[in-house]
């Protein structure tokens, strides 16, 4: 019978290796400056190309974080975190643990752009790098309120704010906020409307559930609010989706998305004209996409302020639009 090396085999003979956990092993300083650190290996132990990485680090390192409403309440949210660096050529690899302890260390602030400054601060000097991002992503609660009937409901908004300090000293901060919304078609409502004059045949335009993603910069020194987001948006749109609704406030949301026919290049110059008009706002890109329930396809499109060096209309993923 041949030996077992990590169980004991059938003929009683056993194991090579014994196996077993010492739960009662303290490790003392001593022994843990004893232990080898890969940050220390040589330059020959780095493996492939001799070449810095733009990005590395962490993705979806899940906490509870606070964060502040416009109203002033404080909401303590799930949170998914990603927190990246740079890496130069000549180095094997980061510590990814003391991103996590970083951000530990401050865990109990209430989330602000000055917040994930001072995190990424921490980052630059921990890991000894030139250039760090952070971004966190929530699902962001507002109670609306229905359209005729006096309900009011939980509406859950994807959120995400970001971070990023560069190497020449500047830190600049991200939003990302997805707005869903209905879209009745104006070339189908038309042709719904001729055939009821021409033929008095009754039809019904198509409409479908629509998704704008916002990604904006916030000017240095400025406060944008994700109620100010949503605001913006709802001006904009009109037609959000609804949370609580009774016969009345269908029949209102029928009427709504008559009033407020748009086209996907509508929504998105609709949403243009709103952001545009926001000082507080340096930059954004706009990305809407109509899931047709005339095609079995989608129909998007992507808009931007313009602003030179800042964000471009080269946003494709629009299969992350889905809602």
């Amino acid at each position: 019978m041949k030996p077992m090396y990590l169980h004991n085999s059938s003929c009683g003979q056993p194991a090579k290796t014994q196996r077993s956990y010492d739960r009662k092993f303290r490790a003392t300083p001593a022994y843990v400056a004893s232990m080898p650190d890969m940050m220390r290996a040589a330059h020959d132990a780095i493996q492939g190309a001799n070449v810095p990485i733009q990005q590395v680090g962490i993705h979806n390192f899940r906490l509870p974080l606070k964060y502040r409403t416009k109203a002033g309440k404080i909401l303590t949210l799930e949170t998914s975190v990603t927190g990246t660096v740079s890496l130069e050529a000549e180095l094997k690899g980061i510590n990814m643990s003391r991103i996590m302890r970083s951000f530990y260390d401050h865990k109990e602030g209430v989330i602000t752009g000055e917040w994930m400054g001072r995190i990424l601060k921490a980052y630059l000097r921990k890991v000894e790098t030139k250039d760090a991002r952070l971004k966190v992503k929530f699902n962001y609660p507002m109670l609306r309120p229905s359209l005729r009937s006096d309900l009011a409901g939980w509406q859950f908004y994807d959120v995400a704010f970001e971070g990023v300090m560069t190497r020449d000293g500047r830190y600049r901060r991200f939003m990302h906020f997805d707005f869903v919304y209905s879209s009745a078609c104006p070339c189908s409502a038309e042709l719904a409307e001729h055939a009821r004059d021409v033929r008095g045949a009754y039809s019904v335009p198509h409409s479908q559930r629509s998704k704008a993603r916002i990604c904006l910069e916030a000017a240095e020194g400025r406060k944008i609010w994700i109620e100010d987001i949503h605001a913006h948006c709802l001006a904009a749109l009109q037609t959000e989706t609804q949370v609580m609704v009774k016969r009345e406030d269908e029949q209102a949301f029928a009427e709504l998305n008559g009033a407020y026919l748009k086209f996907v290049e509508d929504a998105a110059r609709l949403l243009y004209k709103e952001f545009d008009a926001d000082d507080r706002i340096v930059d954004f890109r706009i990305a809407c996409s109509h899931l047709e329930s005339l095609h079995s396809h989608d129909a998007v499109s992507v808009i931007c302020k313009g602003v030179k060096g800042g964000f471009t209309a080269d946003f494709m993923d629009f299969g992350s639009l889905l809602c």
